[in-house]
Order: C-alpha cells, then structure tokens, then sequence
C-alpha cells in the first residue's frame, strides 16, 4: 500500500514536507522548507530530517518560496543526490532563492558571532553555506507544466499552474499500488484570483485524495479595488504627514505585484511621492526573471485598454529606484520624508527592513504597510498585534509608527476561493488540511462541512495515512 507521511506545515503555515512512499519501495518527498517565524524555527530547520535523504528517488518542489523549499541545501548536504523536479521558472527562482538563503545564513552567523564573542556566548554555525545550496541547484531537473514524467518508478508528476507566484503549481502524483493508480494532488500555495499578473489556478477533477493548503482558511480577503484605494489613501495621508512609507515585502510575488499596483496610480498621477526604493538586491534580481517570462502574466485591462507589455518590470514605475548595493540602501535612511521603501523580509524576520525600522518606526509621521501575512512569532506578526516597541539588531524601539494591514493584496486563496477550488473535484476524495494555523483550519473545515458536507482532515504532526 502507499503512504503518504506528513513531516511540515502540519498545523502552521511554513515548513512544507511530506513523503510518499509507495508499496513497491519508491520514496519521494514533496516539498523541503524551511520553518519560518516560531521561537523555536532555528533548532527545528538545523534538527535531523525524520528520513533518510539518501534513500529518496526524488524531491517534487511546487514553488520557490523558501517555506517550501527552503531547507534543500540541508538535504543535499546530508547526502541527497537524486533529482530536485519544479516547473521551468521555479527553478531559475531556485537559484535566486536558495543562493541568496544561503548569504543570509552566512551573513547573520558572522554577525551573530561578533556579538556572541562580546558577551562571552558560544559561537553558532549557518544553518547551511553557499556551497550547500550550489550542490542542491547542481540537482534541478526543470519541467513544463502539463507534462507528464516519471520521477520514480511507479510515480508520475504533472505540475498545473497555481497561479501564486511565477513558476507555482499545483502537484499532480499517480502512484501505482499493484494494480490500482492512486491519485494525490497537493493545491501548493493556490493563488488569489485577484492577483495583477498571475493566472487562475488551473482546476482539476480527478483525485483519490487532496492537500488544500489553508492559509486563509478562516476569511475572505477584500474586494481588490477597496484594497488599492485604501492603499492610495494611506500613501497621500503619509504624503501630507511628511513621513516615509515602509513595505515590508517577499522578493518574488509580492513585490512585483505592489510595482505593478504603483505603476498604475504614477500612470493615474495618484502617487504623489516622487521616490520609491527597491531595497532588496533579491527582489530586484527577481524583477529580471519575471520579465524573461512575461507569456506566463495575465494583465489586466484598465480603463477599457490592455495592460502595456515593457521589457523590464522596473518600466511600470519610472520613479522606481533599485538599490542592490549596502551602500546604496544606507543612503535611504538619509531620506526623512516622501519616501516609499519597498524591501525584504516579508514577515520582517531579517534582511534590509529591519534597518529601515532602526530609523523609521519610532517616528509618528511614518507608515508601516503590511501587504500580506504575518506568521505567528514573526516581528511582523508582533507589530500588527499591536506590540508598543521591537527589539531589532539588539536595539529596542518605541513602535510610533502608523501601521496598516492590506489584506486583499495576498497572494493566497481566501476561504470561499479554497472551498470553490476544491468543490470540482469529482466523488468526494479523502481531503487533508495542510500549510494553515490550527484555528484558521478548524474553521475551514466547519465551512467545508456545512457548506459541501465534506469531512476534511487536519492531520497531526508526523502522521501517517494510507493513499
């Protein structure tokens, strides 16, 4: 009989993995990410993987968010040597997201140990190196969507567009057991169907039994053009205010998405700030990939006219300024008002946002936009609970600035978005909440139940079921 184990994101949002495991002895792993936000990410992230990474035939990656995929320089360097399979874009984002993981990595221990040797704490170790990462990457094996291939003997992927990010997909695995075909398919993150440039997830019928992903279990998000004239408003009032505006973003979705946004209000002269700062040297290398694949967008029309095509993404906002170097992004912080700063980590868990604070956030006149979510135990997630001061880079800061939430700009499926994706398929198959808070699941499930009669699952951490 074939197994399916859930090892990550089982009742929290990041560290996807599960392994399949067939009757016939083939072992493949969906997903390999990296825990994010919790107190204790650090010490699960460098804790020995609950298999064997030798002994698997494949790893299946749905996109190139490092909650799923994030931890596959680890298993590479703890002896994984088989392929890495994600659709054709993932995998050049792959090389962007593990490289620019591993610097971090490098870069926060150095740091860490400069501190740690001042105050007589014991030194730590990256979780992974440079090097780990480029043996992973040596391993990709890039597919099409739509394309059918055996990544073991027995087991069959098809990836279909998730319309989340570029490259996402929605996982399609046939495992043979004797002489049945089991159907598993895994939603990956599913995109919102409001999204400016992705498209709608693709929609599938057939399965023996579904992963829905749950972020957003437990609401809907608003109406996109609430959502943009709240942003709008929110930028004039930090315009007349005389403050800047920070956005902490992910490199790759969000960010290409709020370019876009602010594209549009320069082009409907809405924008009154005549500066806005890429500080993030990901999301601008990022910016590059997306343009390469520009037939994978699905613009909009605005005001009756077809979204222009433009070489680069930068093009959609003339006033975009992209700072990749340190010393361009600390001549930011010599800019006190009508900025707007759009730079990494998304859940201000590190990278060039938590600098920004340093000179921002304590300032009344300033605006803190979040433009998606925020995972439990994440600085971001501390910020809009309403916490009255942060420690960041051993600093602590009085929290003065206006904070704001933006909801309808998630690049996730909302509850009735979930539930319509997942009401196509055909005689009710086994159907397991993954990649969600336990409350936000819980409340999906009920929703699932009164509204399709469906029981759904919430599976326990290292549980195992039979496909």
């Amino acid at each position: 009989m074939a197994l399916l184990n859930f090892y990550g994101a089982i009742q929290q949002v990041t560290g996807s993995c599960y392994l399949i495991e067939s009757r016939d002895g083939a072992r493949v792993l969906m997903e390999c990410g990296m825990r994010q936000g919790r107190r204790d990410a650090d010490e699960d992230n460098r804790a020995p993987f609950p298999f064997d990474p030798g002994s698997l035939n494949a790893v299946v990656i749905s996109h190139a968010h490092l909650d799923h995929s994030g931890l596959l320089p680890r298993l590479a360097a703890a002896g994984y040597r088989g392929p890495i399979y994600a659709t054709v874009a993932t995998s050049e984002l792959l090389e962007l997201m593990l490289l620019d993981s591993a610097h971090i990595q490098e870069h926060d221990a150095e740091w860490e140990n400069k501190w740690r040797a001042r105050v007589g704490k014991p030194q730590i170790t990256p979780i992974y190196t440079t090097a780990d990462a480029e043996l992973a990457l040596k391993l990709r094996h890039p597919l099409e969507y739509e394309e059918l291939h055996e990544v073991a003997p027995g087991v069959r992927l098809t990836y279909h567009d998730a319309g989340h990010i570029l490259g996402s997909a929605i996982v399609e695995l046939e495992v043979d057991d004797h002489h049945l075909t089991r159907r598993l398919v895994f939603s990956g993150d599913l995109g919102n169907t409001c999204s400016p440039l992705m498209h709608n997830p693709s929609i599938l019928t057939r399965a023996d039994a579904v992963m829905l992903e749950s972020t957003y279990g437990d609401r809907d998000h608003r109406c996109s053009e609430d959502t943009l004239d709240e942003l709008a408003g929110i930028l004039q009032q930090a315009y007349r205010d005389g403050g800047n505006v920070l956005i902490p973003s992910f490199a790759v979705g969000r960010t290409q998405d709020l370019i876009y946004y602010l594209g549009r209000f320069y082009q409907e002269g809405r924008l009154k700030q005549q500066a806005v700062f890429l500080d993030s040297p990901m999301a601008i290398r990022a910016n590059a990939i997306y343009s390469r694949y520009q037939d994978q967008f699905d613009l909009p029309e605005h005001n009756g006219r077809p979204a222009k095509k433009v070489k680069r993404i930068e093009q959609w906002l003339p006033i975009l300024r992209c700072t990749a170097s340190p010393e361009e992004s600390m001549a930011i912080n010599r800019i006190n008002s009508g900025a707007i700063i759009i730079a990494g980590s998304g859940m201000c868990t590190g990278g060039r946002i938590v600098h920004h604070f340093k000179h921002n956030i304590w300032r009344k006149e300033c605006h803190l936009i979040f433009p998606g979510f925020q995972a439990r135990g994440t600085l971001g997630r501390n910020i809009v609970d309403g916490a009255s001061n942060i420690k960041v880079l051993h600093q602590r800061f009085a929290v003065k600035a206006q904070i704001h939430t933006l909801g309808g700009f998630s690049a996730h499926a909302g509850q009735s978005q979930l539930i319509d994706w997942v009401k196509n398929f055909d005689h009710r198959p086994e159907l397991y909440l993954v990649h969600g808070e336990l409350e936000k699941m819980q409340i999906l499930q009920q929703e699932l139940k009164r509204q399709l009669n469906w029981d759904a699952c919430i599976p326990e951490p290292g549980e195992q079921v039979v496909l």
